[in-house]
C-alpha cells in the first residue's frame, strides 16, 4: 500500500515505468523509474553521510529537479524533511535550522543574486552557531555545486540498504515539518505524517482529475505545503509529471506552458491576474491549460470568468486550506461559475467543517497536523480538547455546505461600531476597471476608531486617482465599508507564497 512516501514512489516506478515524471525545464528529464533510481542513490548518499532514519533534512532552494531528488531521497532513508522559505534571510535560515535540529542542510549556492549559503555561515558565525556536518550546494544560477560529488558517496552503501530504510518508514512517521509563514509573529513548525501527506495529495488529486498523461508546472514553492502535497506528491501519485518553476516569471510561465504542452496550473490569483494582464500573452499558445486551481480571502469573480473566457481554461476550482490541514475543502469540476467565485468549496480530504459563534471556522479530520514542533502550548491554543484546529480565518457555510471565507479574524476593523472585513472591500474594489489587485487595511481615526486605507495597484496602461476609487466604492458599499484613504503602489509586499503581507503595510503608519 502507498501509505509512506517512499512506497509511494516505488509504485509509481512499477506503475508508470517510462512515463515522464520530472522535466526540468534546461534541465534533466526523468522517466519514474529514472527517478525512483535518482532518488535511491540520494538516499543511499545521505547515508554514506550518517543521516539516520528519524533525522532531519533541510533544503533551503527553489523549485528545481534538486529540491525533488533531495526530498524525496531524504524520504526514502527514513528523515524527515524540513522545507526553508527561499525568500528567508540567513538569520532566518538559520533559526529554522537550529530548531528543527536538521542533520543535513541542502541549500542552493546562488539564487536571487545571493550566495545563500554565504548568507547561512555569516549568520552562523555572527550568533556563534554550529551548522551541520553535511551541508550541500545545489547549482540554481551557476556557482559552486556537491551534488555530484555528494552522489558519488553512493557507492559505499548497496542498494539494499536504502531500501531497507525506505521499507521501514512508518505511515505515522514524521514525514515534513513545513514551518507556516509567520506573517504574524514567529513561525511555527507544522508537523505531518506519511499517512496525512499523501491523504491530503490523493484527495486533492481525486478532486480535479490529476491524471498521467497530465503535465502539471509547479510555480508553488515546494516548501509551501500547496507545492510539496498538492503538487509534488500528488504528481507521484497520479503518475503526472512535475515540471519545476524556480521563480514565478510571466513570459517563462507562458513559454513553458506552450513548449512543455501545460495542463495543470494552480496558484495564487496574482499568477492568472499576472498572465492575463501581460502584452504578450496572445502571442503564445496557451491552449492546452485545461485546470486551474486558486484561492484566497478574495478572489474575484471577474478574475475567474476571465481564466474561463480569455485563457479558455475548461475547469476553473477554488479551495481553501492552511498548513495545518492543506486542504480542508474544494469546489468540484461542474460547480457553476458563481458558486467557484464565491465560495472554496465543501468539504474536502475527510475534513469536518464548521463555524464557530464568533465566525471562526473550525476545522476536524485526519489530516490535521500531528502538532507544532516542540511548541504543546501553541499546539493547545490551535487544536481544542475535541479535536477543532482553530483557524483565525472568518467564514461562513451555505445551505449546500459550502464555505466561503470572509476574512482573516486579525484583519478585520471596527470603524463607526460597524464590523468591516477588508476581504470584501478588496472583491468590490478588484471589479473597477483598471484595479489589478487591492489591500486593505484599518488605521486609527479619532472620530470613527478606525477606518480603512486601501493599497492599489493600477493595471498596465491605466490611470486611477483617488476620486475613481473612492466613487466607485461609494456606488457599491455602505459608508462605513469605503475607505477613507488610498495610496497607489506599484506592487504590494507579498511572502513567497504570494500572501499580502498586511502587517508590514500596518507598521508604515
Amino acid at each position: 500500500m502507498t501509505i509512506t512516501i517512499p512506497s509511494a514512489l516505488i509504485a509509481a516506478a512499477r506503475d508508470h515505468g517510462d512515463s515522464p515524471a520530472l522535466l526540468q525545464p534546461d534541465g534533466p528529464r526523468l522517466t519514474y523509474v529514472e527517478l525512483h533510481e535518482r532518488v535511491r542513490t540520494v538516499a543511499r548518499a545521505f547515508i554514506a553521510a550518517g543521516v539516520e532514519a528519524g533525522d532531519r533534512v533541510a533544503i533551503w532552494s527553489p523549485n528545481t529537479h534538486h529540491w525533488v531528488e533531495a526530498a524525496l531521497g531524504a524520504s526514502y532513508a527514513g528523515a524527515a524533511l524540513v522545507p526553508i522559505n527561499t525568500r528567508f534571510t540567513g538569520h532566518e535560515a538559520l533559526d529554522l535550522v537550529r530548531r528543527s535540529g536538521a542533520r543535513a542542510v541542502v541549500v542552493a549556492d546562488l539564487f536571487l543574486g545571493t550566495d545563500r549559503l554565504g548568507a547561512l555561515r555569516e549568520a552562523a558565525a555572527a550568533e556563534s552557531a554550529v551548522l551541520p556536518e553535511l551541508v550541500l550546494r545545489v547549482p540554481v544560477e551557476g556557482g559552486t555545486t556537491d551534488w555530484e560529488a555528494f552522489a558519488e558517496r553512493a557507492a559505499t552503501v548497496p542498494a539494499e540498504v536504502a531500501d531497507a530504510r525506505a521499507a521501514a518508514v512508518m505511515p505515522d512517521q514524521v514525514s515534513d515539518i513545513l514551518f507556516t509563514s509567520g506573517t504574524t509573529g514567529r513561525s511555527k513548525g507544522v508537523m505531518s505524517a506519511h499517512r496525512q501527506s499523501l491523504a491530503v495529495a490523493a484527495a486533492w488529486a481525486g478532486m480535479v482529475g490529476l491524471a498521467p498523461t497530465d503535465r502539471y508546472l509547479v510555480v508553488n514553492p515546494f516548501f509551501h505545503s500547496f507545492g510539496l502535497k498538492a503538487g509534488m506528491l500528488s504528481c507521484l501519485l497520479t503518475g503526472a509529471a512535475i515540471v519545476p518553476q524556480a521563480v514565478f516569471d510571466v513570459p517563462l510561465t507562458m513559454r513553458l506552458v506552450e513548449t512543455e504542452r501545460i495542463t495543470v496550473l494552480p496558484g495564487a490569483p496574482t499568477v492568472y491576474q499576472s498572465i492575463l494582464d501581460h502584452p504578450e500573452r496572445e502571442k503564445h499558445d496557451l491552449s492546452t491549460l485545461r485546470l486551474a486551481v486558486t484561492g484566497a480571502a478574495s478572489v474575484p469573480s471577474v478574475l475567474i470568468e476571465r481564466m474561463r473566457d480569455d485563457l479558455a481554461i475548461d475547469t476553473v476550482l477554488t479551495g481553501y486550506g492552511l498548513t495545518e490541514a492543506v486542504v480542508a475543502t474544494m469546489c468540484r469540476p461542474g460547480d457553476d461559475p458563481e458558486t467557484v467565485a464565491h465560495t472554496c468549496g465543501v468539504a474536502a480530504a475527510g475534513c469536518e467543517v464548521r463555524v464557530a459563534d464568533s465566525g471562526e471556522v473550525l476545522l476536524r479530520g485526519p489530516n490535521v497536523m500531528l502538532g507544532y514542533l516542540d511548541d504543546p502550548e501553541a499546539t493547545a491554543a490551535a487544536i481544542d480538547a475535541d479535536g477543532w484546529l482553530h483557524t483565525g480565518d472568518i467564514g461562513r457555510l451555505d445551505e449546500r455546505g459550502y464555505l466561503t471565507i470572509t476574512d482573516r479574524l486579525k484583519d478585520m476593523y471596527i470603524c463607526g461600531g460597524f464590523n468591516v472585513y477588508p476581504a470584501e472591500v478588496e472583491r468590490t474594489l478588484a471589479r473597477l476597471p483598471g484595479v489589478s489587485e487591492a489591500a486593505v487595511i484599518g488605521v486609527p481615526d479619532e472620530r470613527l476608531g478606525e477606518v480603512g486605507r486601501a493599497y492599489v495597484v493600477a493595471a498596465p496602461g491605466h490611470d486611477l486617482s483617488t476620486v475613481d476609487v473612492l466613487e466607485y466604492c461609494r456606488k457599491w458599499m455602505a459608508n462605513y465599508k469605503v475607505p477613507r484613504q488610498v495610496e497607489f503602489r506599484p506592487v504590494l509586499p507579498r511572502n513567497a507564497s504570494g500572501k499580502v503581507l498586511k502587517y508590514l503595510l500596518r507598521e508604515e503608519g
